[in-house]
Formats: structure tokens, sequence, C-alpha cells
């Protein structure tokens, strides 16, 4: 795929967001983050050129290697599973790192808020994961635990915010309406839960094939790869079988 079909391609995404915006009757714009896993880093340089700043990895390794030949402004969400011996590393390595979209343990948010002393940076803000879909295979806390996590965080972690919650779909990465109203309860008691205004936490699902009805369902952060950057090519069938997150 071309570099101008990539640019083509942002644009016309970014169109069906506005209109998805429009229908859910939201007063707030949703955000897109475009997920340039496995793609050159060129191709993301182009959409920065074109005037986006989201952009989001699966990978620590492809996002410590794209990071610095970005400009500064770059807003780097890390949208993959975060092994806790990790967190330190991608702190580190990724000055301009926005989002940690997938928090789903005490252990990794207390590895993030170890990594993070001492930086001369704000607060590093961060989702947690909720396994939706109950499928063992996702990552993510179950739904009953969000409330405790989130609190963990609020209250024990100042170099982290609790920003948000985030899911992945189904097994073909499709989330069903039942997933994102699992995730607007969730948002919905753990607001209760640490006195936080439901405007303030973000909603982070919907991808490539569902991003335009999660954001009717609420979704204020879409994470979106292929429809962008075209399908990913995988060295190898294990690759290919990992979950994708856009």
């Amino acid at each position: 795929m071309s570099e101008s079909q990539v640019a083509a391609n942002l644009k016309d995404v970014l169109r069906r967001v506005d209109a998805a915006v429009q229908k859910s009757n939201s007063k707030k714009q949703a955000r897109l983050v475009a997920i340039g896993k496995t793609k050159p880093v060129e191709m993301v340089q182009e959409l920065y050129e074109a005037g986006h700043r989201d952009f989001g990895e699966n990978y620590v390794q492809e996002l410590l290697d794209k990071a610095p030949k970005l400009p500064k402004d770059t807003k780097w969400h890390f949208v993959g599973h975060l092994q806790s011996n990790k967190a330190k590393m991608l702190v580190e390595g990724v000055p301009s790192l926005a989002v940690i979209e997938t928090v789903d343990s005490e252990k990794l948010a207390n590895k993030l808020e170890n990594a993070l002393e001492g930086q001369s940076r704000p607060p590093l803000d961060v989702y947690v994961q909720v396994n939706t879909s109950g499928e063992d295979s996702k990552s993510g806390v179950e739904p009953s635990d969000v409330v405790s996590l989130a609190k963990h965080i609020k209250e024990n972690c100042p170099h982290l915010r609790f920003s948000g919650l985030m899911t992945i779909g189904m097994q073909d990465y499709t989330s069903r309406p039942e997933n994102f109203k699992c995730l607007s309860v969730c948002r919905a008691k753990v607001c209760e839960a640490i006195g936080m205004d439901p405007d303030d936490v973000e909603m982070s699902m919907g991808m490539s094939g569902d991003f335009e009805q999660a954001i009717e369902m609420g979704s204020t952060n879409v994470r979106v790869g292929s429809t962008i950057f075209g399908e990913r090519h995988y060295p190898n069938k294990e690759e290919a079988s990992k979950h994708d997150n856009a």
C-alpha cells in the first residue's frame, strides 16, 4: 500500500469517526489512535505530517524503535499486553508516552509507579483493561475486579493517573453490544466508587471492524490499524495468532 493511500485512508476514517460522533449525540469528540503495528515508521511519519498526533503500538520493542524517529509532540499509546518486567523499559524509553491502555493488575501498576519515581514528568495516564467477553485468551481484569484496581491506582500510585477503561473485541476482533454495555457499566461503578465524573473517564473500545458502533455506544477512544495502514504481514503463524488490539 502506498503512503499516499495511507493518508487517504486516515482522512476517510476520521470522516467516519466524526459521523459516528454526530449519531451518538456525544458531547465529546472521539479520539482516533492510529495503530502502526508491524508497519514501517515512514507510514507513521506521513500521518504525522498530515496532522495526526495519536499513534499506538502493541509491542514494547516496536514502540522503542519508532518513538525516537517521530517528533516529541507525538502522543504514543501502548495498547498491547505489557509484562511487568518491561514496565521500566517502556516508560524510560518513550518520553512522549501518553497512555498505557492495558493495565490489568496491581503488580503492573506498582511496577509502572516505581519506574516513574524520580522522573520529571506529569503523572502518566493509564486505562484499566477489562475482559468484557469472558474469553480465557483475552487479557484484562474481570468486570467484578475493575473497581478494586482503579481504586488502587488512584490511592497508591501518585505517578499514575487513572483516566479510562479499555476492552478488546471478541475472537474475531469485533465487539458485540453487550461488551460495550459492560464497559459502560464498569465505568459507572468505578466513578461512583472513587468519586470521578464519567466525562473524565475515557472508554477505549472499538477497532477497525467496529469503531463506528463503539462510538455510537459511548467510546471516546478508538484504535484503528489495518483500515488505515492495510493488512498486517507477520513473520510467522505464531505472530499472526497473537491478539490484535486495533
